[in-house]
């Protein structure tokens, strides 16, 4: 397929959008993650076939949207809202269209809100590598039980500095680790081989991440508990953080249960029981210092955690099925492209057929 950019004006601000495809066709909406842009959308683009109506929208501060804030206190809605307003928009998708909806690491939580929100509208699910349903950092156990009152070490205190930095210099070296390439060949994926002549693309796409309080990473606040810091009202890992987005029971409890596919790589760094982004993992690794031990602040355990929600939307009379993906990071799309089309095709015949 061959995208067109277009903008439109939805939920009151200027979005970017991508298209391919007839307007007519199987809709397919595709929600890009954190610190990208709908350009990491680019290399599946060119494995779908015509049969496909594809929108792949930049998230606020992201892309070629508006840099609007974000108000972490709402969770992911102001996302959700914004996505949501797409699916009426005029060109984008035939009137009442139904889409799979596609959602990477950030953007599966963009997704499952929107589930919550619209349930009418979502024909499918697949969430590559999502947040877990009790958001990022903070929990204890497969319930989302929080560490702390606070969800200490959760939100924008844990983003590193020097990467935000460079992020905001348009730094495309690749000198030290949290160079924005390095970080893009270290943890976007399991092996940068994968990357291949889309690196620049995608480098490119990380590059357009509006940064600052109201966006990425946000604001954050003292914590009494280690490691100091906690969420703060504003941006984009405030917004993340389970203080502010926990919606495991909502999503359970949604009444129209489209099909899930979620697929993950065992080589994920960033949605793992053992994330090198969970203060927590890093603080057992000895590398944040002070921390207090398993009993009172143990890593995440995010795999866990959407495993045990989505066994609940199943008994609930939901179906999912779990693709997981060996020697994957945490792209699939790029990193194992044959196999990612394959499961968004079988969602989307699905929604084709019925």
């Amino acid at each position: 397929m061959r995208s067109a950019r277009l903008t439109v004006q939805a939920n009151g601000i200027t979005q970017a959008v991508r298209v391919a495809g007839p307007p007519d066709d199987v809709p397919v909406l595709l929600v890009h993650g954190n610190v990208s842009s709908s350009a990491f959308w680019e290399p599946l683009l060119a494995r779908l076939p015509e049969t496909l109506r594809v929108v792949a929208p930049d998230l606020r501060g992201y892309g070629e949207t508006d840099t609007a804030p974000v108000d972490a206190t709402r969770g992911l809605d102001d996302f959700a809202d914004d996505v949501a307003a797409l699916l009426d928009a005029p060109g984008l998708f035939a009137p009442g269209a139904r889409p799979v909806v596609a959602g990477h690491s950030l953007g599966g939580g963009v997704a499952m809100r929107l589930l919550v929100g619209q349930p009418d509208r979502v024909a499918g699910l697949l969430l590559e590598a999502p947040v877990s349903p009790y958001g990022f950092g903070g929990t204890r156990d497969l319930d989302g039980t929080p560490t702390t009152s606070d969800f200490a070490g959760t939100g924008a205190g844990g983003a590193n500095p020097d990467f935000v930095a460079r992020l905001a210099a348009g730094d495309r070296s690749a000198d030290g680790p949290t160079s924005p390439r390095a970080v893009l060949r270290a943890a976007y994926v399991a092996d940068p081989a994968s990357l291949g002549d889309d690196e620049d693309l995608l480098l490119e796409s990380m590059l357009t991440t509006a940064t600052g309080d109201d966006n990425y990473p946000g604001t954050a606040v003292a914590s009494p508990h280690w490691p100091g810091t906690a969420a703060g009202p504003r941006g984009v890992l405030n917004a993340l953080a389970p203080a502010h987005f926990r919606l495991a029971d909502e999503l359970v409890a949604v009444p129209v249960k489209p099909p899930v596919t979620w697929v993950r790589g065992d080589a994920d760094v960033i949605v793992s029981d053992t994330s090198l982004f969970d203060l927590a993992y890093l603080g057992r690794l000895g590398v944040v210092p002070g921390w207090p031990g398993d009993g009172e602040c143990p890593p995440q355990p995010m795999v866990g955690q959407t495993r045990a929600v989505l066994d609940r939307y199943a008994a609930a009379g939901g179906t999912y099925r779990e693709v997981l993906l060996p020697g994957c990071g945490h792209s699939p799309h790029l990193e194992r492209p044959a196999e990612f089309v394959a499961e968004l095709l079988a969602l989307a015949g699905e929604n084709a057929t019925g």
